[in-house]
């Protein structure tokens, strides 16, 4: 409408409702030769939590990474070239490397990868064979939150849900190789979420959709501790659940379908197909198979009525 502010500058002529681009271009012939079916669909679903992350809103510009593990039995794995927006990455756009950081296959746009992504990214799959992806951010919440010298405090259920935590100390861009032992040796065994001191965040899981569970919860832990805490003394004037019921939320959380769904979902995945159903709505088209397809356009089960 005339006068209409649509916030961009008067004498911009940019609509304001940019092009969504397709998250799935693997529905060819070559990507058929290039990548076999787990690889296409592993790349759909990386593409995929890009988008999500996107929507949240948890991006920096052309920074950070998510990656993926190819398989089990291969030390490669699935990473964005560095140059695009969240929201201009594609399955066939990212980019296959080794641990040792050699590229297998560079993707669609030709951009290679960040130096400094690699090595923190290669670090962890390389230390943790069982994790399949690995999702790092900066945001004012979350470099705060590292920054602070009593680091993430359990003062939310969102804290709670992430369990426990490592820490690395900042050392600068991640350009040293000797960095890497260090990284692994402070995320030590068992752990899913790490702080980079002065930096960011970390987030992990045994697949994508456990990863983003905790990346989820870890970000509205980080936002909600901005919130309570007081420049002075982090801890003076909150209340901090006791050990057994810090347990009993991190074991009733990785059950599955947020520790209440009756359903066989796994850690993450109930949530994560309500965020693909969101961005099927606006046009992403990720190529992926959803487990309630059926309530795209809010509809329930055929076998159901109310």
């Amino acid at each position: 409408m005339p006068g209409e502010d649509n916030g961009f500058h008067p004498s911009c002529k940019c609509s304001s409702q940019p092009r969504t681009i397709p998250v799935d271009d693997l529905n060819t012939p070559l990507a058929a030769e290039l990548f076999s079916e787990q690889e296409i669909s592993l790349r759909r679903r990386l593409a995929t939590l890009y988008r999500i992350v996107d929507l949240f809103g948890w991006t920096q510009g052309i920074y950070n990474h998510i990656t993926v593990r190819v398989s089990s039995d291969k030390k490669e794995f699935l990473l964005n070239p560095f140059g695009l927006h969240y929201n201009e990455i594609t399955a066939g756009s990212l980019v296959k490397v080794t641990e040792d950081g050699s590229i297998v296959n560079d993707g669609s746009t030709r951009l290679g990868i960040s130096k400094a992504g690699y090595m923190l990214h290669s670090a962890i799959h390389a230390a943790r064979p069982e994790i399949q992806c690995v999702i790092h951010v900066h945001t004012p919440a979350g470099a705060a939150v590292a920054a602070h010298a009593s680091g993430l405090l359990p003062i939310s259920q969102e804290a709670l849900i992430v369990g426990g935590v490592s820490y690395h100390d900042y050392r600068g861009i991640f350009i040293d190789d000797s960095e890497r032992e260090e990284i692994a040796k402070d995320l030590g065994p068992k752990n899913m979420v790490m702080v980079l001191r002065n930096h960011g965040l970390v987030a992990m899981g045994r697949s994508v959709e456990e990863a983003l569970h905790y990346l989820y919860n870890l970000m509205k832990s980080c936002e909600t501790q901005v919130l309570a805490v007081n420049s002075g003394d982090a801890r003076a004037g909150l209340t901090l659940p006791g050990k057994s019921i810090s347990d009993q939320v991190f074991q009733t959380v990785t059950r599955g379908g947020g520790g209440v769904s009756s359903g066989s979902w796994g850690v993450g995945e109930l949530e994560f197909e309500a965020h693909v159903r969101e961005l099927e709505r606006r046009g992403c088209n990720t190529g992926l198979m959803l487990r309630t397809t059926h309530l795209l356009d809010g509809g329930l089960c055929q076998d159901r009525t109310l």
